[in-house]
């Protein structure tokens, strides 16, 4: 399988953050006995750049990184700064031959003004969302939210969110099983997908507390029984309703919102990892029937689960 090559433009000042998030990430991508990525960080003057902690760093590729790449990946500074126009113009021709194009942070901008953005929903850090906003009037600011696909152009908020848009394009080139493995790898949070039409839906916020960290994880082992409201709100000692409350303010979800997206998450997997049938897929994953499964992954995907297997799985079969 050829690599998928991936250049990540630095402005200057970068933050060093954005810059070693998609070699961390994509460099743990191994597919088939190899690696499933190759990644060029460039600049458009290669040689030291300023970064946003005060240090010097060496880059040594020019924009002629970006003639050939399959994703141009534009690295933020985290504040306010005006994109050079050589970048702006090779990040423009990238799109326009096809290729797909991403941002983190404030890279957006970038993508903003190379007019790729107009028309399209997108976001960038939330301290810089009203100013892009301003700038940009014909773009669709999600300020709300981790990350957005809108066809073949990605923004994701700040800092961490660009671990979330990284995932995201690992599990949309090699699927969830591949995905997930390298968010176990790294050490980070589960893949959370992000709002587009083909292979996820609206991102689950990140969890910001522990009170209901236990029966979240008890319900993540128990997801092939017929969990209620009830049962979880036992689980973690507390009443319904408190259980809605803290579970809403940790997660950014309802419970049972929560719990069909861990579903459907662990019924792709299966379909990715395993040559189960679709009966013993949907009682695995808590979702019932082959039918309900079929219902939700359509909706999800926009695939049946025959087809998401053929696309997705990674069981080799002897010659």
């Amino acid at each position: 399988m050829p690599l998928h090559r991936v250049a990540v433009v630095a402005p200057s000042p970068v933050s060093m953050f954005n810059l070693a998030i998609p070699e961390l990430l994509f460099g743990k991508v191994e597919v088939d006995g190899g690696p499933g990525y190759e990644v060029v960080v460039c600049t458009p003057e290669p040689g030291p750049i300023a970064t946003t902690g005060g240090l010097d760093l060496y880059v040594g590729r020019g924009l002629d990184a970006v003639e050939g790449a399959d994703t141009v990946l534009v690295a933020g500074t985290g504040e306010r700064y005006e994109p050079d126009p050589r970048t702006v113009a090779a990040v423009g021709r990238a799109a326009t031959a096809g290729v797909r194009v991403a941002s983190i942070c404030s890279g957006a901008f970038v993508l903003a003004e190379a007019g790729l953005l107009d028309g399209r929903s997108a976001t960038t850090y939330w301290e810089l969302a009203e100013e892009l906003r301003r700038r940009y009037p014909a773009l669709d600011l999600k300020g709300d939210v981790l990350y957005v696909q809108d066809g073949n152009v990605m923004t994701s908020s700040g800092y961490a969110a660009g671990i979330d848009l990284c995932l995201h394009i690992i599990r949309t080139d090699y699927g969830a099983a591949v995905a997930n493995a390298v968010a176990r790898s790294a050490l980070v949070a589960p893949v959370r997908p992000g709002g587009q039409t083909q292979f996820t839906q609206t991102p689950l916020p990140a969890e910001r507390g522990e009170v209901c960290a236990d029966t979240r994880g008890w319900a993540m082992r128990n997801l092939d029984k017929p969990l209620t409201l009830t049962d979880l709100a036992r689980h973690a000692g507390v009443s319904v309703r408190t259980l809605t409350r803290r579970f809403h303010a940790e997660s950014g979800v309802s419970p049972l919102q929560w719990l069909l997206h861990q579903r459907i998450e662990r019924a792709k997997e299966l379909l990715e990892t395993t040559g189960l049938p679709m009966d013993r897929i949907a009682a695995a994953s808590g979702l019932g029937s082959a039918d309900s499964l079929r219902a939700h992954l359509v909706r999800r995907t926009g695939l049946t689960p025959s087809a998401y297997r053929t696309t997705f799985s990674r069981i080799t079969t002897a010659a």
